[in-house]
């Protein structure tokens, strides 16, 4: 056991024996793209605050405690990887712009993520350059996380420590002296539980005091960097202007890759860099391990450990059961089960009376508003719109509510273990399930999220498959859809063969991903070695507030960005299908919908879709739906309300819907060939853009349109003709 030291110079006299180390990173980040942080309004100048930090380490937690709901996501400039900032006041004289880093183990570049890390703590435009970095560690894994935070101490920017997760701490029996190991870094250290809000007014206060300028940060190197190369580090400095010595490293082990070099610096750097005889990987090696040793001094010092064998977790007894290789794989069965079966239990009420209300309040509106095309595009155009907007935000709200709450509690990340094995069978590893997951909600911030994974070939085939994982635009159609065809019925009692259905469908998208996967990774030869490495976090109790603002939160986005292409798109083909050619080639009123601008599309492409099921309507839906998955519920409502339909609610209409000969449109093969196309084809025009500038060529989303359209419709022709 390591004693506590509480003596005031203890902990810092270990600097003056410690000695220096350094290293590099890829820098990527090109200054003709900074416009598109400039025209954000949080960036007027209010001081700009980086959380940086470990994955796991409570960073994004603080984040969302200090911005609220004042977020924003978009990408960091010149690449795709998630950004989120957001605005936090301090006090009322101080506000300040706070930019949520992607998690990293240290400052070396192995993903596009970790390089952004660089990007904007290195930045010397004054609208963007840092101010103060803010330092997330995981008290629980204090030695492993001082790693990275001594790297950020030798920037030599203002710094403050924040130490999270200090309750895990003290259950493994580590005793941590925040005096001094404050002392000893030279910076503010501060004890901060974003979940209980345990220390948010000091650290806000000290952030104020460190933001205007009231505590200078300290100028001492973590280790002695300039030992380490004192050669190149004058070389670069004869050559850039650079903030420390250790930045000095880093640019002469990355100057080729940095385009805030111009390309007679890099020349001049490349001979004086070859004069100082700089060898970048044994440099690296050095610090890593003079760096952990000045962090033993410190820890000595400052921190008590217990033997992780005398105290386990309570998280550890469960991964016992949770990981376990095989009824660790039924568990996870169990829990995905029960998320779509409650997307029916719990907003099938709310569903019916938001569709009821808007069937109501339109067919009210038909009867007291006048004869004129306003009125009717007010009726049939946008309220019908707006109607398929609204009614699916209960399931999307609980779709991303659940998914938050298997977040927070930390068994996503056991999602990853759990099927590595399954993953490396068909030329994948466990980091290809996170992006797959969060394609459940959304294909385009998972392909972005495949970033992350270090292996091209691997980074590339789990982009190609991505989008055969359901997101959340389908959600709508297959509920549209099972609830048309499928009969309401519950096994058991309790089961709901509706929400059995839809698992099914979420379940066939993920089965032919890696089918997908199995069958690319037999075409695409890349030998890289394939590493998979994840650290699991503590098992937590959910916070019902996070899970509410992400639920709120999606819902926005869901009604704003969506909804809007929903809209437009619903005025447009309102227009179309209330209006059509005339023999003199004039555009009237037709007499039915048949003879308007839309149906004569339908009618055009209905040889082509005849043998999967569909009508002429399908087809002008499955049209309008490759803007976006969820046009489809919108267009049939706009369609049915143009037609006449004297149903209430879009589910009626549709059910009441039949063909030429009188039959039903929405029979049980009909319905399933549409939910299998909806399944398997390319509809998001978002995803294919994101795809071509993930991989840097067409030819990728052009071979996803085309092959998954094929095996959409092979797969479509085969379920209508077998259940015929």
């Amino acid at each position: 056991m390591i004693h506590l030291s509480m003596g005031k110079n203890h902990c810092s006299q270990f600097y003056q024996s410690s000695e220096v180390m350094s290293f590099s990173f890829y820098h990527n980040y090109s200054k003709h793209n900074v416009c598109y942080l400039r025209s954000l309004s949080m960036l007027h100048r209010n001081k700009n605050i980086a959380l940086v930090g470990n994955p796991n380490s409570g960073k994004s937690s603080l984040f969302n405690l200090l911005t609220g709901l004042n977020q924003k996501i978009g990408n960091f400039p010149g690449v795709t990887v998630d950004k989120k900032t957001g605005k936090s006041v301090l006090s009322k004289n101080t506000t300040v712009n706070v930019i949520d880093l992607p998690g990293t183990y240290s400052l070396y570049p192995k993903s596009d993520d970790e390089i952004v890390t660089f990007d904007v703590l290195f930045d010397d435009e004054e609208l963007l350059k840092i101010d103060v970095v803010v330092v997330v560690v995981d008290a629980s894994n204090l030695k492993r996380n001082l790693l990275f935070c001594s790297q950020i101490i030798d920037i030599k920017k203002p710094v403050i420590v924040v130490l999270s997760m200090m309750d895990i701490a003290k259950k493994k029996g580590t005793q941590i002296d925040i005096n001094g190991l404050s002392r000893a870094l030279g910076f503010p250290v501060l004890a901060v539980n974003p979940r209980n809000n345990k220390g948010m007014t000091e650290f806000k206060k000290q952030l104020e005091n460190t933001v205007n300028a009231k505590f200078q940060a300290t100028q001492r190197d973590f280790i002695d960097n300039y030992a380490l190369a004192p050669e190149a580090i004058n070389a670069v400095k004869s050559v850039k202007e650079v903030t420390s010595d250790y930045a000095a490293i880093h640019f002469a082990a990355v100057y080729e890759k940095l385009n805030i070099i111009s390309a007679e610096e890099k020349i001049k750097l490349k001979t004086e860099l070859a004069k100082a005889s700089f060898n970048k990987t044994k440099i690296q090696a050095e610090e890593t391990l003079l760096r952990y040793g000045a962090i033993k001094k410190l820890m000595q010092h400052c921190v008590v450990e217990i033997y992780p064998l005398q105290k386990q977790l309570a998280s550890e007894k469960i991964d016992r059961v949770l990981l376990h290789p095989v009824y660790g794989n039924f568990i996870l069965l169990g829990v995905l089960f029960l998320l779509f079966q409650s997307i029916f239990w719990f907003a099938q009420f709310p569903m019916e009376w938001i569709d009821a209300g808007f069937g109501q309040l339109i067919e009210t509106l038909k009867s007291i508003l006048p004869q004129h095309f306003i009125s009717d595009l007010f009726v049939n155009g946008i309220l019908a719109g707006i109607n398929g907007i609204v009614i699916f935000i209960p399931q999307i709200m609980i779709l991303f509510g659940v998914i938050s709450l298997l977040e927070d509690s930390g068994y996503m990340s056991r999602i990853s273990f759990l099927t590595d094995r399954l993953m490396r069978k068909v030329g994948l590893n466990g980091k290809s399930v996170m992006p797959l997951i969060s394609a459940v909600a959304c294909a385009v911030p998972a392909i972005m999220a495949a970033r992350t994974i270090e292996n091209k070939k691997e980074k590339l085939i789990t982009i190609l498959i991505t989008p055969f994982m359901s997101c959340s635009a389908r959600l709508p159609v297959y509920t549209i859809l099972i609830s048309l065809v499928v009969p309401n019925t519950y096994l058991g009692g309790l089961i709901s063969l509706h929400g059995l259905v839809l698992f099914g469908m979420y379940l066939l998208g993920f089965f032919m991903a890696l089918f997908a996967s199995f069958v690319l990774n037999l075409f695409i030869k890349v030998k890289e070695q394939s590493i998979f490495l994840m650290e699991l976090p503590v098992y937590r109790m959910p916070r019902w507030k996070n899970t509410l603002m992400t639920m709120l939160q999606k819902a926005r986005v869901f009604v704003f960005d969506a909804g809007k292409i929903i809209l437009i798109i619903s005025i447009i083909l309102w227009g179309l299908s209330s209006y059509g050619p005339s023999n003199n080639h004039s555009i009237i009123a037709p007499t039915s919908l048949e003879n308007s601008f839309a149906g004569i599309a339908g009618k055009k492409i209905e040889p082509l879709i005849k043998p999967i099921g569909f009508d002429w309507k399908i087809g002008i839906a499955l049209i309008t739906s490759f803007a976006a998955r969820e046009v489809f519920v919108g267009t049939m409502a706009t369609l049915y309300s143009v037609d006449g339909d004297d149903s209430n609610t879009l589910r009626e209409k549709m059910e009441a819907a039949v063909n030429a000969q009188g039959e039903k449109v929405y029979t049980l093969p009909t319905g399933l060939s549409l939910l299998i196309f909806y399944a398997f084809a390319m509809q998001c025009m978002s995803t294919l853009a994101i795809v071509k500038r993930e991989t840097n060529s067409w030819v990728y989303p052009l071979l996803q349109f085309v092959v998954m359209g094929l095996i959409a419709y092979i797969s479509s022709f085969a379920i209508y003709h077998l259940f015929s």
